[in-house]
């Protein structure tokens, strides 16, 4: 039994995600309360995106979560108190497949939001064109959701009224995977700043190669909170202790018996 237990402690030490301590991942989580969220760009009542990640990029915050068939984000940009409308915009991209290369391909999506605009759009990797840094615009998906406006006294982190946005991506366009490479930038269109996670990436008012994006994170290809190898181990163990069982009970009523029939 000490056995099995060492190489259980064991395997729960390898299997420590060292992610968790790296700057440049999100580890996305499961909530069962983002289909009550009311999109409308911001925090709009106090338990709205409480189940969600909380990361930070600069002095602002990054909420996400996932559920049934859409990933959640909201962007809270405290550092942006003008209201730019039109102007300001929050884009968020993923690498579906993760394979961090410099030229854009097909793979690879943006999701735009506008403060108070009346769009939002999607992009997608894979063009000719280095001038739109090899993105084009494809047709939007019904159930897509990127709207941006200005926060008001429900904000969990400032009273001051600042940018905000929150996006519903449909999982049928960047398919289920448990590795996404991820980027976000916000753009403050009053002071030209652009904020950006991973931070201090240079953009030059571009979205950069995916080689320089941080990552996404679930535990598997459902995007489930447990993680399968750790969960088929813990069965695995379970098992071991039951045989492991079986066998001492085994033994001891063979040598019950061979002293009873002494």
């Amino acid at each position: 039994m000490k056995k099995i237990l060492f190489i259980f402690s064991f395997f729960l030490l390898l299997h420590t995600p060292l992610s968790f301590a790296e700057p440049d991942t999100i580890l996305i989580t499961l909530s069962d309360t983002m289909n009550k969220i009311k999109f409308d760009g911001k925090w709009s009542f106090p338990p709205e995106w409480k189940n969600s990640s909380l990361d930070t990029f600069g002095p602002n915050k990054i909420r996400t979560a996932h559920q049934g068939e859409f990933v959640y984000v909201l962007i809270d940009v405290l550092s942006d108190s003008t209201y730019d409308k039109g102007s300001d915009k929050a884009t968020l991209c993923f690498d579906t497949n993760n394979d961090k290369s410099i030229i854009p391909q097909e793979d690879d999506y943006c999701f735009i939001a506008i403060l108070d605009g009346k769009q939002e759009f999607i992009l997608q990797g894979g063009s000719p064109f280095r001038i739109s840094s090899h993105y084009q615009k494809i047709l939007t998906h019904e159930n897509f959701i990127a709207i941006g406006t200005m926060s008001d006294n429900n904000d969990r982190y400032s009273k001051t009224p600042h940018t905000s946005y929150e996006f519903k991506i449909p999982i049928e366009i960047i398919g289920r995977s448990n590795v996404y490479g991820f980027y976000l930038q916000v753009f403050d269109q009053s002071s030209g700043q652009t904020f950006t996670w991973p931070e201090n990436i240079n953009t030059n008012n571009k979205i950069p190669p995916t080689n320089l994006w941080g990552e996404i994170i679930s535990i598997d290809k459902s995007l489930p909170e447990f993680p399968l190898p750790l969960f088929f181990f813990t069965i695995l163990l379970f098992s071991m202790i039951i045989v492991s069982k079986k066998l001492n009970y085994g033994r001891l009523r063979i040598n019950n018996q061979q002293i009873f029939e002494r």
